[in-house]
């Protein structure tokens, strides 16, 4: 197995403990336990705590991106506008494959934004590692409509959408079912079509 590979498996590892046990529960220790390699080893590959959490931090995000580039959000016909609907139900399915697979990265994120003693460069890169508002740009930028504003906001929708979803009223609401789409839908759908009524 590669460095990398091992890294990452790491980083994996951490997201697993974080969202099981807690913050307080990652230690080298306990990701040496939980990979059964023998004491030291993950101390080898990161060094600090700080360390540790950039690799978790890098690992959401990375996994986000992935996921965002094999999302086609219904723009996948270049020849065709996409419709508001089309789009809005392409992105809540996307949402609601995030809280069906994504679970742990969802409950590790917050756990380390609302932390006080998190370092803060972690906190900002968790901050933007689910959505990005450039990438939703990209999206509205099918309709021309340029609004970096309208971007931001889209962001801030998703982002209350998915902890409604997974913390808020709505866990109950369960993920990978057909009423958990459309309410995404919905939701998102709401919004872009009054961007689009502008």
């Amino acid at each position: 197995m590669s460095t990398a590979d091992r890294r990452t498996r790491i980083a994996d590892a951490a997201v697993s403990v974080i969202a099981e046990h807690g913050l307080r529960a990652l230690t080298h220790r306990a990701l040496d336990n939980a990979l059964d390699l023998p004491p030291g080893s993950v101390s080898y590959y990161f060094r600090t705590r700080a360390a540790l959490l950039t690799a978790v931090a890098d690992r959401i995000t990375e996994r986000s991106r992935t996921d965002f580039e094999a999302a086609g959000f219904g723009l996948d016909h270049a020849d065709t506008e996409p419709s508001t609907a089309e789009v809005a139900h392409g992105i809540a399915a996307w949402l609601d494959r995030l809280l069906l697979d994504r679970r742990a990265d969802l409950l590790t994120r917050h756990a380390l934004i609302v932390d006080g003693h998190a370092d803060q460069e972690i906190r900002d890169r968790l901050a933007g590692s689910l959505f990005s508002a450039e990438r939703a740009q990209e999206l509205f930028s099918a309709w021309d409509i340029e609004d970096q504003r309208a971007a931001e906001d889209f962001v801030a929708v998703l982002e209350g959408a998915v902890f409604d979803r997974f913390a808020g009223p709505r866990r109950a609401l369960a993920p990978g079912t057909a009423d958990s789409v459309e309410q995404l839908a919905g939701l998102v759908g709401s919004y872009l079509h009054g961007l689009r009524a502008r």
